[in-house]
């Protein structure tokens, strides 16, 4: 029985193994360490937490430490 994974080498032999896959680079998959998505992360995340703090601000009349105090 032959199947689409086996192949003859040049011996003339059945080799029933799994063909191997082959190797690349993913470029895309390195999202961890000083880069440049993970630089844009962190200043959207600061943008947002700026922005809620001001909010925070605003809405109680205290802020961070005077809501925190009043707990």
């Amino acid at each position: 029985m032959r199947t689409n994974t086996a192949i003859i080498d040049d011996q003339g032999k059945l080799n029933n193994f799994a063909i191997e896959p082959k190797v690349y680079i993913d470029e895309q998959g390195d999202r961890t360490g000083f880069t440049a998505y993970a630089e844009m992360l962190n200043g959207r995340l600061a943008m947002i937490g700026f922005v809620s703090l001001i909010a925070l601000e605003v809405f109680t009349g205290h802020g961070i430490v005077g809501v925190l105090a009043s707990l």
